[in-house]
């Protein structure tokens, strides 16, 4: 179980936008001195350099810089965020998490599915998939007064026990009368690991990742 932080993509491509920024804004308001110099040294008395332009631009610059100031401040206040949300997410692991997703995480051989109780569908088929689309195993269940748990094994349609990971599932309703109709579910899991990968923060339950906004319900316990 870890709380970690991966190299965010986003958050070093955005640091070094803004420093070359920085570099050639330097870089242009040198040079931009040293015309302004020069111009100044060799202007014609009877036609000397518009005060008012020369104003404009200085403001110019100055507008700009202090843009890419606020970027920079900006960047640090985000990153000290993330690292501040990462931290509270360490009581959650260890916990039963329940979270909306269609990756279902099987850990030490079993995952489970939280079904709704029965509305405009009455029995639902539940398939579960390996990341190429083959289904290793379905079940039909009939949903009741009440939300109910489906339990995985772990093992296919053959019996055969297959490895920890992540797994997709796909859940289809039917009504009284065998027609498709709509329904939710979600997934529970242990929460194992809380991380930030290209500047967004990911809850892991064992092979399998969701964003922090799914996250439904916490339990203790197995």
């Amino acid at each position: 179980m870890a709380v970690s932080s991966t190299t965010s993509t986003a958050s070093t491509t955005a640091a070094s936008a803004s420093a070359g920024a920085r570099t050639q804004l330097a870089g242009n308001f040198d040079n931009f001195l040293t015309l302004l110099t020069t111009q100044l040294k060799n202007q014609s008395p009877t036609d000397p350099l518009d005060t008012n332009q020369m104003t404009a631009q200085l403001v110019q610059f100055s507008s700009v810089e202090q843009q890419i100031a606020m970027n920079k401040n900006l960047e640090q206040m985000v990153s000290l965020q993330q690292a501040a949300q990462l931290t509270a997410a360490a009581p959650m692991l260890g916990q039963r998490v329940e979270v909306e997703g269609d990756t279902l995480p099987l850990q030490d051989g079993s995952a489970t599915l939280r079904l709704p109780a029965a509305g405009n569908a009455r029995t639902a088929r539940v398939a579960v998939l390996d990341s190429s689309g083959k289904t290793l195993r379905e079940a039909q269940v009939t949903l009741g007064t009440e939300a109910q748990n489906w339990v995985w094994d772990g093992r296919d349609s053959e019996g055969k026990k297959l490895a920890d990971g992540a797994y997709k599932v796909a859940v289809t309703g039917a009504d009284a009368s065998g027609g498709t109709a709509a329904t939710s579910f979600t997934v529970i899991g242990t929460a194992t690991a809380a991380e930030r990968s290209n500047g967004v923060l990911q809850l892991r339950m064992g092979s399998a990742s969701y964003g922090f906004d799914k996250v439904r319900s916490l339990s203790s316990g197995s």
